[in-house]
Formats: structure tokens, C-alpha cells, sequence
């Protein structure tokens, strides 16, 4: 019995070397001769009752026969793909906690990688964050009405609630612009296609029928017969004027005894010693314009009382008064060729007189009140500037209106004349001046410098520079070649109303505020040269002679100031005798 038990021990201690050759590689590599192989064999078959040392024979030979030999060929591990920033932290904590399981399948023969639920589940959710992105992207890219109806007729169209309950207009098309990104993401191009074929076609049905029903206009105001032979008329007229201006600049220039300098000093000199001459009441109501006719015999004004009256010069004596208005006159201008002159009113008309009182024309046509008037250099033609955005050219003879022109944002204000008659300048309350071309209709500058409504301006003579006044007190000169603004006088200490050059060479420009006083200052390098002070209320207008020895202004303490270089009169009559 003993020996029947003896022998399944035997088996169980050989059990373990038939397993170490059985593999016929590592037999092949291992060393017959080393005697510790053999001692563990020699040692269960002389002691086969000891337990023990049965015992600690498996944990034995795991240490000590795997060096010995080679390494089996394990599969490749599988690594997960390099982390982001978000993603680095969790598959950290997700190995710290797994280490246990990961030292455990390392020792296996195959390995296979397991991602965290976790890791899992943030996967699920960047790849879902990706998703939205990117649909973000094509929903921008794609192109959404903005007319609301519009955007309910889409949704409608496809299958969409056309509102939702607390929805605004942007949110109702940010909805159609997703729901378009996602049919395009999800391929569904024919749905979208569909839908917008029926929009179109539902539209251009729509535009046929408005085209049937409504006259369809060009994208610019197509002119008149007679604005384009008042356009060639105008072209043909300030080439001889440019052509002249230029031919005396050139001899000014060339002549050895032509001394520029010495002329403008006699000229600020005579506007340096400007005195009241004279003052006259001229209204019942406050003055709001006045201007000399082109010999300087006849000065006319207007009032707010809605009339206009004709003063003979030097005397100031009334000769004629203009009565028409049904509301406050606002501008009155002499004709350049002839004696009639032009008054503007608060009542949207325009009215052309002669000297002796009667009315010529009305210009009807506006839509707001008018502000200021002024005639072309040929007397042809008139412009209008009006509270309604728009000044407008008439012509003179017929009392047509010939050009009904925007561009300001804000009522226009001012409006004058170049001296060749080629250019037409602007002002407005938008603060902005604006140069046109009146021989092709364009905006050629707008000058921007203002920060407060202009309410005054002029070109000077010389023909490249161009003076504006505005409430914000200050007067700027522009300068035509270089496109900007020159200098700016800070003139005043209230808003300029009007703005005027001595109109035979622009030697020097004047300025009416609403300060009480007129100041004249130099068109060489704009220095004061003088200030007109007498008035006891806003000074609203001003006008200068054409030989600039006599200015006359205007102001809401109903007067009418005459100043003149009475000493340069004297001079020059002692120096005649």
C-alpha cells in the first residue's frame, strides 16, 4: 500500500520536468550537465514521504527555470492613441486605478487594450462637441433669408414648425439655419434644393406679376432733354471761364512787375480799416439774408415777416419791396448778369423778381422748407437747398426744374458755385460738405472735418480752395488739389451762419456768427485782420461788394450794417489829385 502510494508522488514530481521538455525549443538551448536541474529530481525519489518539500517545488522552478530560457515572442501591445489636454488627465487617473488589471494582463501570453467607461464616455462626448462644431461651420456657410416671411416660408416648405412659442425673428432663422446644416450633413442636398426651387419660382412668379402691375425703374434717375443741354451748356461755359482764370494766373506769375505780396498787403490793408458807414432798420422782424447786386448799386434783403425789399446804395433808401411769401423768407441772392434777384422761403418756394418788385417765377417743388439760394456765374440757372435732403437746379428762363439732386443724409443747408461754373458745393446738417460736377452729375468730395451741422460755404476765386462755417464755431478751408482740409480758423465763439470771399481774387473771406460780430481774416495765411462788432443780435448773413471795399451784413436786431475802408478812399482820391 505504501508503495501504491508512493507512486503517484513519483508521477506528480516528474510531472513537472516532462513539462519543462516537452517544449522541444528551449530543450534544444538548455545545458545538459548543470547539476541543480538535477537535484530537485534526485531529491523526490529519495525522500517520497516529505510533504513539504513537495510543497515549495512549483514555486520554486517558476523563478528559476524562466531566465534560463528564451523569451517566448509576445503579440504586440496595443497602445491607445496620444491624448489631448482634457483626455490626458482622465487616462492617467484611469490607469492609476486599473494598475492592478494592467500588471495582471501584462503576464498573459495575448493582451488585448480596454478603454475606461469613462474614457469611453468623454470620447462619446468630444466626438459629439466635434460634430456640433462642425455643423456650426456649414450652417454659417450657408445662405439664410433675412426677411422673415421669408424664413417662415423655408420652414414651411420644409416640414418645419413655422414659429415656436417664444420665438423671435433671429432665433426663428438661426433655427432654419441649423436645420438646413443638418439636411446637408445628413445628404439630404434634394430636400433643400426642392425647397428652395419652389421659393424661387413662388417669387419670380410674384415679380412678374409687380412687373405687370408697376413701372420698373432704372438704378440711376434717368435725366431730362434740357438737363443735358443745360449739362453741355455748362461744360462749354466754364472751359472759356477756367481758360481765363488760368491765363491771368500765368501772367500774374510771369510779369516782372506783378508783386503779388504788395497787392494782398493794399488789399488786407483797406480790409483792415473797415468802419460802419452805416445802419439802417430794415424789417419789422428779424433779418435773415441779404446780397449786392453785380454793379453794388442795389442791396437786397429779407425778413422774417415774409418780405423783401430793395435798397438803393450808398444812401440805404428803399425802393422796392416783394411781397409773396406766405411764410419767412430765409435767403435772398442777386442775379450775376441782370437785376432781378431770387428769394427762397420757409413756404417750399422759390420766387424770381425784377428790380422793381414784380414776380417773374415761382419754383415749386420742394417738400421742405428752404434754406439758402444761389445763382449760377451765368445766370442761367438757380439752385435751391431745402430741409427736404435734396438741393435742386432750375433753369432760370422756363422755371423748370432741371436736376432734383441727394446725397446728404440730413437737411441741406448751404449751397454755391464755383467761379468757372464747372463745380456746385453743398452743406448740411449731416455735417458734411459736398462737391458736385455739374457737367456729369457725379460727387466728386465729400468733405468730412465738421463734428456739428455746416451752415455756410463759398470757393474762393482763386479757384482751389473752398471755405465752410458750422456750429461747431469753427471755419475750415479745403483745399480742392490735395482733396483735405487746409487750415481751420477757430473763428467764433458761437455757430457761423454765413461764409463769404471778396469775390474779385479771394484776397481775404468774412464770417458772420451768431456771437454778434463779423470777422474778416486773411486769404494768405487766414489771420484775423479785423472784427466787425456792432450788432446787438445774431449776425445771420453777409455779402461784399465786387470791388470788396464794402461789406453789409445782417442780424436779427432787424438792421442793416454797412462797412467801408472809407480811409483807402481818401488815400487813393489825394493821391489822384
Amino acid at each position: 500500500m505504501d508503495v501504491d502510494k508512493e507512486s503517484p508522488v513519483s508521477v506528480s514530481v516528474a510531472e513537472p520536468s516532462v513539462a519543462v521538455t516537452d517544449d522541444q525549443a528551449p530543450v534544444s538551448t538548455i545545458d545538459p550537465t548543470p547539476p541543480p536541474a538535477m537535484q530537485p529530481v534526485i531529491l523526490s525519489s529519495v525522500h517520497p514521504p516529505i510533504v513539504p518539500p513537495i510543497a515549495t517545488i512549483p514555486s520554486v522552478p517558476a523563478p528559476i527555470l524562466l531566465p534560463l530560457a528564451p523569451l517566448p515572442v509576445r503579440p504586440p501591445v496595443l497602445r491607445p492613441p496620444l491624448p489631448q489636454n482634457g483626455e490626458m488627465r482622465a487616462s492617467d487617473s484611469d490607469s492609476d486605478r486599473d494598475d492592478s488589471s494592467h500588471a495582471h494582463a501584462a503576464s498573459g501570453s495575448a493582451v488585448e487594450y480596454e478603454i475606461s467607461e469613462e474614457s469611453r464616455q468623454f470620447r462619446e462626448r468630444q466626438e459629439k462637441a466635434k460634430q456640433e462644431l462642425l455643423m456650426k461651420r456649414r450652417a454659417s456657410a450657408l445662405a439664410v433669408p433675412t426677411n422673415d416671411m421669408a424664413v417662415r416660408t423655408r420652414l414651411r416648405r420644409l416640414g418645419e414648425p413655422i414659429t415656436l412659442f417664444g420665438e423671435r425673428e433671429m432665433e426663428r432663422r438661426d433655427r432654419l439655419r441649423m436645420i438646413m446644416a443638418k439636411l446637408d450633413a445628413e445628404g439630404q442636398l434634394e430636400k433643400l434644393m426642392k425647397a428652395h426651387e419652389e421659393e424661387e419660382a413662388v417669387a419670380s412668379v410674384a415679380a412678374e406679376e409687380v412687373e405687370e402691375e408697376t413701372l420698373q425703374y432704372p438704378f440711376y434717375t434717368e435725366g431730362s432733354k434740357s438737363l443735358l443741354d443745360a449739362r453741355v451748356e455748362i461744360a462749354k461755359y466754364s472751359i472759356m471761364r477756367a481758360a481765363s482764370r488760368l491765363s491771368r494766373a500765368r501772367r500774374k506769375r510771369d510779369d516782372p512787375d506783378e508783386d503779388l505780396d504788395a497787392e494782398i498787403d493794399w488789399v488786407l490793408k483797406g480790409a483792415g480799416s473797415l468802419v460802419l458807414d452805416c445802419s439802417e432798420i430794415g424789417d419789422d422782424r428779424p433779418l435773415s439774408g441779404c446780397s449786392f447786386s453785380h454793379d453794388g448799386k442795389l442791396l437786397a434783403t429779407c425778413a422774417l415777416s415774409g418780405v423783401a425789399k430793395i435798397w438803393s446804395m450808398p444812401q440805404v433808401n428803399k425802393v422796392s419791396a416783394m411781397k409773396g411769401h406766405t411764410e419767412r423768407a430765409t435767403d435772398v441772392a442777386f442775379s450775376p448778369v441782370l437785376n432781378h434777384l431770387a428769394t427762397a422761403s420757409a413756404d417750399r418756394t422759390a420766387r424770381l423778381w425784377n428790380a422793381e418788385g414784380c414776380l417773374l417765377k415761382t419754383f415749386e417743388g420742394h417738400l421742405d422748407r428752404l434754406a439758402r439760394i444761389a445763382f449760377h456765374p451765368s445766370g442761367k440757372y438757380l439752385a435751391t437747398a431745402s430741409f427736404d435732403n435734396t438741393w435742386r437746379l432750375w433753369d432760370v428762363e422756363t422755371g423748370e426744374e432741371l436736376l432734383l439732386q441727394e446725397g446728404h443724409s440730413r437737411s441741406v443747408y448751404g449751397i454755391s458755385f464755383h467761379q468757372d461754373g464747372s463745380l456746385a458745393a453743398s452743406c448740411g446738417l449731416d455735417a458734411l460738405a459736398r462737391v458736385w460736377d455739374l457737367r456729369s452729375g457725379r460727387s466728386i468730395l465729400a468733405l468730412e472735418g465738421h463734428v456739428k451741422p455746416v451752415l455756410g460755404v463759398c470757393f474762393s476765386p482763386n479757384g482751389y480752395h473752398l471755405a465752410t462755417g458750422a456750429e461747431d464755431n469753427t471755419c475750415r478751408i479745403w483745399d480742392l488739389r490735395k482733396k483735405k482740409s487746409l487750415y481751420v480758423i477757430p473763428a467764433h465763439s458761437n455757430l457761423i451762419s454765413q461764409v463769404k470771399f471778396e469775390p474779385q481774387e479771394g484776397y481775404f473771406l468774412v464770417t458772420a456768427s451768431y456771437d454778434m460780430t463779423a470777422k474778416v481774416w486773411s486769404g494768405r495765411d487766414f489771420k484775423p485782420i479785423k472784427t466787425l462788432s456792432g450788432h446787438e443780435a445774431k449776425v445771420t448773413s453777409l455779402d461784399i461788394t465786387e470791388d470788396g471795399r464794402c461789406i453789409a451784413t445782417v442780424s436779427h436786431d432787424r438792421t442793416i450794417k454797412l462797412w467801408s475802408a472809407a480811409e483807402i478812399e481818401k488815400d487813393k482820391a489825394m493821391d489822384i489829385d
